[in-house]
């Protein structure tokens, strides 16, 4: 197994593995990103996010994908979005080297804090989350718009 970051060929595999994780969260049909999205987004002059790819036998086996973000309590920090291994390549330790390789980087960055979601029914990544030290918090709710909503809340403000 080999981690490196990732480039734009490897954009396709990235969103397979996308798609796999949205099956996994029970949402299959909930995927709009492109291969040309990821491609334009993360490899253009301001790239959007990075991502940090597992290989093994060069076939793309898991990904850690993280883009920067800027706390007003603690400064720069990295939110890491999604850390996704194949299915069949679980249990692997592929996932805990993605993981290790994010801290890396974050150490390298000298950023204050790295963050991510997870389902509160993901007792799994939840536990795994825990032993690795992380802190996972009851009290805080992710608060999303789509991009309808925001059409209807501004037009409604007209």
């Amino acid at each position: 197994m080999i981690i490196r970051k990732g480039n734009i060929q490897d954009m396709p595999g990235v969103l397979d593995l996308i798609q796999e994780l949205a099956t996994f969260e029970k949402e299959p049909d909930a995927v709009e990103v492109t291969v040309a999205d990821l491609e334009r987004d993360g490899f253009g002059a301001n790239p959007l996010f990075h991502v940090f790819i597992a290989e093994v036998a060069q076939e793309i086996v898991g990904i850690a994908l993280y883009y920067y973000r800027y706390s007003t309590w603690k400064g720069k920090t990295i939110h890491l979005e999604d850390l996704i291994v194949k299915d069949s390549k679980r249990g692997l330790g592929i996932g805990m080297a993605l993981y290790t390789e994010i801290f890396k980087q974050a150490q390298k960055d000298d950023v204050r804090r790295v963050e991510w979601n997870v389902l509160d029914w993901n007792t799994p990544a939840i536990k795994f989350y825990e032993k690795s030290g992380a802190k996972v918090f009851d009290d805080w709710r992710v608060v999303q718009i789509d991009q309808e909503g925001v059409t209807a809340f501004l037009n409604q403000k007209k």
